[in-house]
């Protein structure tokens, strides 16, 4: 295998001229990058699987082994891939801990974990609002679902979600579905319907609580609230849920990291 710059157009390999045109300016490695994601995208490597070895990938898109470790490098940091010592490259899933929790950003004041309940209120079908269609890239002639629900800390009722998804993406998501689901949604999203939340938006905002999120939150209607607006999207950029949450914030505090 010959050296290569990394800053070159293109090998021409089938799988890379493939690529996006914009690709061929572009690292040979942020190249490898965006072929891998392809293959997350299409689902040749599931939630949880092992991906092939560097050496397997390097042969495959006949570039160096050190190219091929800088782009999972990359989506390693984007807790899109898991390295384990001895064991290899796993494709991230929100069954484990590390990235179930990574979308969750509300943490107790006292640093103490503390345990969670989700609770559905209703689960409806319809056509998409004009602002839920423009945030979810879809006409407002396409039906999406829309899902309420409180999760409460210590049965303290504590944040509530206004959830809004693709209908058909979605097929099959009833009341009686995410009643029997007791893990986490994104964990079910990914094992259901096959979708992987990726990445996320988020917008914050302080509000007043309307007389409904101060019945479902038992607050008094006023109350000062924490509004998270997330557009949460999948490989390939597409979102996939919008979700507007309504947070009480007496024993909590919305964390994030700069980096």
């Amino acid at each position: 295998m010959s050296p290569m710059s990394e800053n070159v157009p293109p090998l021409r390999t089938q799988e890379i001229e493939k690529s996006a045109p914009s690709a061929a300016y572009s690292p040979l490695y942020q190249q490898i990058k965006a072929l891998l994601l392809q293959g997350l995208d299409r689902g040749e490597w599931k939630p949880g699987e092992a991906i092939p070895s560097e050496l397997e990938l390097a042969a495959r898109f006949q570039v160096s082994q050190g190219t091929v470790r800088k782009a999972i490098d990359e989506l390693a940091a984007d807790n899109l891939l898991i390295r384990r010592q001895g064991k290899g490259t796993f494709v991230a899933t929100h069954h484990e801990a590390r990235v179930r929790f990574r979308f969750l950003r509300l943490a107790p004041d006292d640093g103490k974990p503390v345990a969670s309940q989700s609770r559905i209120i209703d689960v409806r079908r319809m056509k998409a609002p004009t602002d839920v269609a423009v945030l979810l890239d879809l006409r407002t002639s396409d039906m999406v679902v829309n899902l309420r629900r409180v999760l409460s800390f210590e049965e303290v009722p504590t944040i509530y979600d206004d959830i809004w998804l693709p209908g058909s993406v979605f097929k099959g998501l009833t009341l009686d579905a995410v009643e029997q689901n007791k893990g986490p949604m994104y964990a079910w999203f990914e094992s259901k319907f096959g979708v992987s939340m990726v990445r996320a938006d988020e917008k914050i905002g302080a509000v007043s609580a309307t007389e409904e999120a101060a019945s479902v939150l038992q607050v008094a209607a006023g109350s000062p609230l924490l509004y998270v607006e997330r557009v949460s999207y999948t490989y390939g950029d597409r979102p996939m849920e919008l979700r507007r949450g309504l947070y009480l914030t007496e024993r909590f505090h919305y964390r994030n990291t700069l980096s």
